[in-house]
């Protein structure tokens, strides 16, 4: 379900392979969501999230220093988006992930899905150019 494909490069290799794991990480949430042989996914769940923390973090300060460097103009907007994705991952809390486990994977899937698509295909993709 979750495939980065050509429309999502920006033409910057590191971003483009940081943007493909952040793939790979929802495609991992997606692919436990639909797992029917794990009746308590909370440590899944947990697992993948902190996952999603830290390649958060790690991305957004490459991004950011990537576009500082080059003197990029819209850093500023990227960086008040930055922080707003940073905001909801870390409010997600573990103890409520645990009491319903299917509606938090599917909470995380919208939010990480609403950030692959626009946030790539309409911010993103403009630092390449």
């Amino acid at each position: 379900m979750y495939e980065f494909k050509d429309e999502f490069l920006t033409g910057i290799e590191q971003i483009d392979n940081e943007h493909r794991k952040l793939f790979e990480i929802a495609e991992e949430l997606y692919t436990l969501k639909n797992e029917q042989f794990i009746p308590d996914k909370y440590d899944n769940i947990r697992e993948i999230l902190i996952q999603l923390k830290n390649y958060t973090i790690t991305h957004f300060e490459h991004e950011e220093a990537y576009m500082e460097s080059i003197g990029y103009k819209r850093m500023f907007t990227q960086k008040i988006q930055h922080d707003a994705l940073r905001e909801i991952v870390n409010e997600w809390d573990l103890e409520a992930l645990d009491e319903n486990q299917d509606e938090a994977i599917d909470e995380m899937l919208r939010t990480i899905t609403d950030w692959l698509v626009n946030h790539i295909l309409n911010q993103d993709k403009l630092i390449g150019k």
